[in-house]
């Protein structure tokens, strides 16, 4: 069977048209910045390639070439923000965006000087597909691998075919004198674009998933009201401090903490008042915390805060920064004082599990409760004394 570029081309505009129209339904409208991105990047793909093609069926019209070469230059820093959407910052984003202004500026004011701008348009746009390679090699967020290096086959591939078409337009005409030429590298890279466009698709349908995951993963750990890890995303990463202290012999501390009379607050001034006392206090633990420490919303009003390479001045520390603060905004933002009673217990070498030190702050915090509130005990081999 003959294979031409043109037909290989529109190919790829029908598949990038079906797929461009079929994905918007199909992921719906709740979207993060990145699979936003993905979609407008796969959009601008397609307005490229279908001014590319239609370009050469109305006989090389010089306005939709041009709108082509800026089609394919926007969409792939479309790509670019996707992945660093997924990932996290990417390197070379800066430099991308020059590119893709200069790579359809250039190819414009050369329209009429064909070595010159497919050798441009080729290079520029090896150069970008280049960086978009090196984007998806490292993840700084979790990320699936194998998406990542389907991506990458697919960016590498294309620039190599990429740079072959800029070398044979820009110094061998003969052999590349148009660009439906029946050259062995056009109709190479006319087979690649539309395995790219597919395999690329899958990619990205893939990343979508994983941040779909993540997300729901996130939101089942997170508390909803105060943003807080809830009782099963803090023990998980408690369990995780607790294990690395153990084993390189660090100190650890940790704070149950419980908001003091919150039950007459629900009663006198409503349960909305009593949620914005619960985000209010939750705002402060994540002010007054270090990086490292962690803090979680356990259910109810009752909070837990870990404080890493943290002996008991540490957290007597960390107990009067909150506490002077707390009184300070919830009279400011609330309307009343807002207190709470604390139990701190510190690690020790009898300390086997996480379960035994948090029973200890427990206990201390159940005899702040019962002693007075407002004031924070240290738990000491199951029986609490004052500290503040």
């Amino acid at each position: 069977m003959q294979l031409d570029a043109l037909s290989l081309m529109t190919v790829a505009m029908v598949n990038l048209v079906t797929i461009s129209l079929t994905l918007p339904p199909i992921m719906g409208r709740s979207l993060t910045p990145a699979a936003r991105a993905a979609q407008r990047a796969l959009l601008l793909l397609t307005g490229g390639w279908a001014a590319l093609v239609a370009s050469e069926y109305l006989v090389s019209s010089y306005v939709l070439s041009v709108l082509s070469m800026a089609g394919l230059s926007a969409s792939l820093v479309m790509l670019h923000r996707a992945l660093s959407g997924w990932l996290g910052p990417r390197p070379g984003a800066l430099a991308l965006r020059v590119l893709a202004i200069a790579m359809p500026l250039g190819y414009a004011f050369s329209f009429a000087h064909y070595p010159l701008r497919v050798g441009w348009s080729n290079f520029l746009l090896a150069a970008m597909l280049v960086l978009l390679a090196r984007a998806t090699l490292v993840a700084r967020r979790h990320a699936g691998r194998h998406w990542r290096l389907l991506l990458l086959g697919c960016f590498a591939i294309m620039a190599v075919l990429t740079a072959a078409r800029g070398v044979l337009g820009a110094f061998f005409t003969a052999a590349y004198p148009t660009f439906l030429s029946p050259n062995p590298v056009n109709i190479a890279a006319a087979v690649a674009v539309n395995m790219a466009v597919v395999l690329g698709t899958v990619a990205l349908l893939v990343a979508w998933r994983d941040e779909a995951d993540d997300r729901l993963r996130a939101m089942a750990n997170t508390d909803s009201l105060t943003g807080l890890p809830n009782r099963r995303g803090f023990m998980e990463r408690a369990e995780a401090l607790f294990a690395n202290a153990q084993r390189y012999r660090q100190p650890l501390a940790v704070l149950m903490l419980d908001l003091d009379h919150f039950k007459q607050i629900n009663d006198s001034y409503g349960h909305d008042r009593g949620d914005d006392a619960l985000r209010l206090f939750a705002q402060m633990l994540r002010e007054t915390r270090r990086t490292g420490d962690l803090a979680g919303r356990l259910g109810g009003e009752e909070f837990c805060v870990v404080l890493p390479s943290s002996q008991r001045d540490t957290a007597s520390g960390f107990d009067q920064r909150l506490r002077a603060r707390l009184q300070q905004r919830s009279e400011e933002e609330l309307g009343f004082g807002l207190s709470y009673s604390a139990g701190v217990a510190a690690m020790t070498d009898g300390d086997a599990t996480l379960a035994g030190l948090l029973a200890r702050s427990d206990a201390a915090l159940y005899e702040a409760k019962h002693g007075g509130r407002g004031r924070l005990l240290m738990g000491d081999s199951g029986s609490g004394h004052t500290v503040v």
